[in-house]
């Protein structure tokens, strides 16, 4: 697809996919010659934001996005599935990692760390609530967790010393000065999804369908791949 002039495509997607989206974004913009303009955010200001009315053309997000009624009514269908990734946990570069093996190896290593970095009001961060909650130590795990508002945040706050740990979505851990200590164990393992749609009054539609079909291309794939995430 090539316009005959340039415009701009609106598009909203959750806060882990900054590094994906800000790599192969340009190569949907030479490709299209639209320009992208992305905001990301966590799932509950994503709902708001789609709620509020705020104008965009195709989303990118975590799916319980799509499980908000009022939210799925300003988006039109196909959903079209993009990837997903699953849960784990890094150190600083050089650290020493500890067992995250089984779930009685993930509490311990849990509450022996000093402090933890996270997204806590995301989907993701919805998610490992839920796991503190199954081995009981949700109360414990609040008072060590140094909140970061993004998940691309989360390992630079380690890398820095300010948290011992950090616990997301592995994607967001491809970056310099962190290791990966390893992943949930598999009893508290979960892969999260992020679907695409275009919104119901996108301002162009075609070039909303055009950045989905991109995302499923060789190239997008490739990316996907490089940062840890698995193409759906």
């Amino acid at each position: 697809m090539t316009p005959a002039k340039a415009s701009e495509l609106k598009l909203i997607a959750g806060g882990s996919l900054a590094g994906l989206l800000r790599e192969i974004g340009p190569q949907f913009e030479t490709a299209s010659g639209y320009t992208l303009s992305i905001h990301f955010d966590s799932t509950p200001n994503i709902i708001s934001r789609i709620n509020a009315g705020t104008p965009f053309d195709v989303v990118v997000v975590p799916a319980d996005v799509f499980k908000d009624a009022s939210a799925k009514r300003h988006l039109a269908g196909p959903i079209v599935s993009i990837a997903r990734v699953g849960f784990g946990v890094v150190v600083r570069a050089g650290a020493p990692k500890p067992d995250l093996s089984t779930p009685d190896c993930f509490k311990k290593a849990l509450l022996a760390a000093s402090s933890v970095a996270s997204t806590p009001e995301s989907a993701a961060g919805a998610y490992i609530a839920k796991v503190y909650q199954r081995l009981g130590i949700a109360e414990q795990m609040k008072a060590k967790t140094r909140v970061q508002t993004m998940p691309t945040s989360i390992a630079p706050a380690v890398a820095r010393g300010e948290a011992e740990l950090g616990i997301f979505l592995t994607n967001v851990f491809h970056m310099p000065g962190v290791e990966l200590a390893g992943l949930f164990p598999a009893d508290l393992q979960q892969e999260l999804m992020f679907p695409a749609a275009v919104a119901a009054d996108a301002s162009d539609a075609a070039a909303a369908n055009a950045l989905i079909d991109f995302l499923k291309t060789p190239a997008a794939v490739a990316a996907i791949k490089a940062v840890g995430m698995t193409p759906a």
